[in-house]
């Protein structure tokens, strides 16, 4: 849940980053109607959204999303300083930015944004089922358990692959000298002279 509650907050921060300057650079202030998405969904059975709303309480969802907000504010400052031209100007437009996202970005809309995806993959039956596990000690140690462990098997495989990734890079410069003469070069003429 987390990863996906991170994804969808990272790529809705760099849409709003995209949508700042069109394709020639020129600043562009979209309307509200224009940022936010006006996606029409079918009505949900209120038996079975009042369900998923009480899903969504009870597995910690909108305690996740505060949370992944937060950690999304620590990633996108960055990552706004990055895009953003030097200058003193940037430091108190990305505070008043992260200051104005945070006055809107109510998390329960967040989690009002899952219930159709919720209605979507799961019947109330599915939804009924999970509401009473999450009820039972496995269920709440589930709860406590998962997300740590997600974070943990993604740490140890962003680890992995780095070594894969490193392993390979070295086999192949090592298996076409031609390559990594190419990339030396490379280097060098980037390098401010």
């Amino acid at each position: 849940m987390r990863i996906l509650v991170t994804l969808f907050l990272l790529l809705l921060s760099i849409s709003i980053l995209a949508q700042t300057k069109d394709p020639l650079g020129q600043p562009n202030t979209p309307s509200v109607e224009q940022t936010i998405p006006t996606k029409i969904t079918p009505k949900i059975d209120p038996v079975k959204e009042a369900d998923i709303q009480r899903l969504l309480g009870q597995n910690g969802v909108k305690e996740t999303m505060i949370e992944m907000m937060a950690g999304m504010e620590k990633s996108l400052r960055p990552l706004m300083a990055n895009s953003l031209p030097p200058g003193e100007y940037r430091g108190r437009l990305i505070d008043l930015f992260l200051e104005k996202f945070r006055s809107k970005a109510d998390p329960q809309q967040m989690v009002n944004l899952a219930v159709p995806i919720y209605d979507k993959y799961l019947s109330d039956a599915d939804v009924k089922g999970l509401i009473e596990f999450y009820s039972t000690p496995l269920g709440q140690k589930a709860l406590k358990v998962l997300p740590k462990l997600v974070s943990e098997c993604e740490e140890e495989g962003r680890k992995w692959g780095e070594g894969v990734g490193r392993e390979s890079m070295i086999e192949v410069l090592s298996e076409h000298p031609e390559l990594e003469k190419g990339l030396e070069e490379a280097k060098k003429a980037a390098q401010p002279h």
